[in-house]
Parts: C-alpha cells; structure tokens; sequence
C-alpha cells in the first residue's frame, strides 16, 4: 500500500508552521511542505483554512477527502497522539495541564516579543522590552534545570517556544542581551532549543535573510543594528 504523506501547508517566515514542523521532525514523520503566499491567498488555500492563517495540515484519508486541521497546537498535539515517539506531554494529569498552561501563556509572550521586534524607535523599543521581559521572568521562574523546560526532555512546551527565541539569534547580540541579562535559565534554554536538530531544520537555509529582510521592509529599529 502506497505511504500516505501528510501536508504543511506553510509559509517560510511563520513562527506557529515552525511548531508543526519541529514535531513532525520530533517524530520522524515524512512530510511534504506546501509554501502559500499569505499576501495573496490563493482560493484553493482559503477554502481549507478557515482563519485564512496557516499552518494547516492535510492528513490523507483511505478512499476519502483528505482530513484538514488548522490551528498549529492542535496539529501538534494531534501529530504527539497519533505518531511514533516519545511523547511530548508528561504522563501525569496535572503536570500535563501545567504545561498546556504555559502553551497558552506563549501567546501573549509570543506578541510582546514580536512587538518589540517591529518597534521602529527607541521609545516604543524600551516598553516593548521590559514587557517582554516580565513574561520571560515568569517563565525563567517555572524552568526546570533543563536543558529542556521541564528537565533531560525535550516536550510540546519547548517545541511551541523554540521559534521565538530563534529570532533573538538573527539579531544583534547588544540587542539580544538587553532582553536575556539576568535570565539564566532562559538563556540556557534558548541555547539548548538552537542546538536541537529539529528546531534547525524547521526552517529552511535562507531563513535568516528572508527574516531580516522582512525587519527592514518593516522599518524596524533592529534593522539598522
């Protein structure tokens, strides 16, 4: 019987595609990887999307359609329950529930970041910044000894995080160590994410150009650094 392979439908710069892809790679999954053009969506995307937003994953079905799924936790906790591999969640109800929680904490973390990345002044840099920053301190508190957030393993915490912090080694690393002083444990966990294989091939090899060049179409202060 033929390999039915899954789909990310994607985009190069999307930080949420990078989740997907870091589990599928977790798990040793053969994909195909679709690129869309989000500035102008193309219908066959919008009508399997519907927030018009990717990643979204195409899961072949035996004489069906294909299975569509949006939203990337989603397609990642479906890809943890349904394929091979270690599991990214822990096992116990609780601690389980813990981690989803700071899954949901990434969220509002992931736009202050952004927002400070975009900033085009000082000013509007500087807030951004210590915003960020008292997010990350919540999270430095909660970190285990690592390497991994929650200790020797690597979990669905740290494949939701690991596109965020890849930012902060495109950067300057003035600008970068504005952000991380004083965080030790989030800035061993932000080494030990860059170092994980499926965290480096979640993206593709002209990811820090198209990224950088993305900070200057922008206008972003960073940009200039």
């Amino acid at each position: 019987m033929p390999l039915m392979m899954l789909t990310l439908i994607s985009h190069p710069l999307c930080p949420f595609v990078q989740r997907a892809a870091i589990v599928l790679l977790e798990k040793g999954v053969a994909f195909e990887r679709v690129n869309v053009d989000l500035s102008a969506k193309p219908d066959w995307f919008l009508a399997l999307s519907p927030t018009g937003k990717v990643p979204v994953l195409k899961v072949p079905q035996a004489n069906a359609e294909d299975a569509v799924l949006f939203e990337s936790v989603v397609i990642c906790e479906y890809l943890d329950e349904t394929q091979g591999g270690a599991p990214m969640y822990p096992h116990d109800a609780l601690t389980r529930a813990r981690h989803r929680a700071w899954i949901e904490f990434a969220t509002q973390t992931f736009a202050e970041g952004w927002q400070f990345l975009h900033a085009r002044d000082s000013q509007a840099a500087d807030a951004k910044r210590a915003s960020f920053r008292e997010r990350l301190a919540k999270l430095e508190a909660e970190l285990a000894a690592g390497p991994y957030f929650a200790g020797e393993a690597f979990g669905m915490v740290d494949a939701v995080y690991a596109p965020l912090f890849r930012y902060f080694e495109l950067i300057a690393p003035s600008a970068a160590q504005q952000v991380f002083d004083g965080l030790p444990r989030i800035s061993a966990w932000r080494e030990a994410l860059a170092s994980r294989a499926s965290v480096r091939h979640a993206v593709a090899e002209d990811y820090a150009s198209r990224f950088l060049a993305h900070l200057r179409q922008q206008s972003a202060l960073l940009a200039a650094g």
